[in-house]
């Protein structure tokens, strides 16, 4: 009966906590991508001045009682303080599960903004690898690549029709490509074996499950490219 009242106590102190520090924003539109295990969310964050965006940064969201995520905030616009995130919810957690709750019109907080460190080189070209985990930060990179013909990578994917709506509602030079291994670096690595590239004229960014990554990085370096040529950010295991 203590441990109940002390931790009552301790979720009223910390909720009271977050209405003083959590910045606020609204849902604008949810699209649950076929069979549902892929969630586009549109918000208007009005509190986060967007044009400050130099490298790619995240969100820290509340999806449940003192617990956060973070996010990727991808094609974004700074006039009107509009973003999009993509939650990958084929496993179950406090993020998916918060996802799949929201509907237009919800409010949603946040804890604070922050960077990747990562932004896109300036001169060679970018080529950008990861999975559906890592698909909001793979199209802030296309955004910030300037111009967008340095731009170019792709996206390892576990269902075919994910992969036919990223066709239908994105023009990006991201080309999606079957998973056909448990973690995507194989995928990955044969797609990148089959490009054209010079050898010391494109910098890799690596996002998405850590296992990937990983091996991902290492493929390339046994491939020659140097540690200077590849970026990585794993999101989970």
């Amino acid at each position: 009966m203590e441990t109940s009242t002390i931790q009552k106590l301790k979720r009223r102190a910390g909720s009271l906590f977050e209405a003083k520090i959590l910045g606020t924003g609204r849902v604008l539109d949810v699209r649950f991508w076929q069979p549902g295990t892929l969630i586009e969310i549109d918000l208007h964050l009005p509190q986060i001045d967007m044009s400050e965006w130099t490298e790619v940064p995240y969100i820290k969201f509340k999806v449940d009682a003192l617990t956060y995520r973070d996010y990727t905030p991808s094609c974004w616009d700074a006039e009107i303080s509009t973003c999009t995130i993509f939650v990958d919810a084929a496993h179950n957690g406090p993020g998916s599960n918060w996802a799949r709750s929201l509907k237009k019109d919800d409010v949603v907080g946040y804890l604070k903004t922050g960077t990747s460190h990562q932004q896109p080189d300036a001169l060679k070209t970018v080529i950008a690898l990861g999975d559906e985990s890592s698909l909001g930060h793979l199209l802030a990179l296309q955004q910030m690549t300037v111009p967008v013909t340095r731009f170019a990578g792709a996206v390892a994917m576990n269902d075919e029709g994910h992969s036919k709506q990223f066709g239908e509602y994105f023009r990006s030079p991201l080309q999606t490509i079957l998973r056909k291994d448990k973690y995507g670096h194989n995928s990955l690595m044969e797609w990148v074996i089959g490009q054209p590239y010079t050898l010391h004229d494109v910098v890799f960014y690596i996002t998405g499950n850590d296992t990937m990554v990983a091996q991902l990085r290492k493929m390339l370096k046994q491939q020659g490219y140097a540690s200077s040529q590849i970026n990585v950010k794993g999101f989970w295991s």
